[in-house]
């Protein structure tokens, strides 16, 4: 009933979790932080860690034959709400209408001290 769904184009998961699960209709990707993959190194400021914490959904999108047209909610985790208008700037050009449902809150703390995580849900 579910599928692990993994690529090398993310950061592999840090902990006892899945990159993402295919659950039949439906994809769970876990939250994204700005890693860069390639790299192992985290861009400086709101707008590139959004940028980057979006290409890393969008490779696990592709992994699962999906693209963001196929994403029906995201939720977005910031360290600081007054980060909302910049990371809202990025996601806009990401995304098109009809835009996922979405949920934005600020926490207290990210992994690796980063500013944002993106987790998303989609549709096949």
């Amino acid at each position: 009933m579910k599928t692990q769904i993994a690529t090398e184009k993310a950061p592999a998961a840090i902990g006892p979790y899945s990159q993402a699960i295919d659950a039949g209709s439906f994809v769970f990707i876990s939250g994204q932080i700005p890693v860069n993959p390639a790299t192992g190194e985290i861009p400086e400021g709101i707008t590139a860690q959004t940028t980057q914490s979006l290409a890393n959904v969008k490779a696990i999108l592709a992994q699962a034959g999906l693209t963001v047209d196929n994403v029906v909610k995201t939720t977005v985790f910031l360290s600081d709400m007054a980060n909302f208008v910049p990371m809202n700037e990025v996601y806009a050009q990401v995304f098109t209408a009809p835009f996922p449902a979405r949920s934005a809150v600020a926490v207290k703390e990210l992994p690796k001290q980063v500013l944002v995580e993106i987790e998303v849900i989609a549709a096949k």
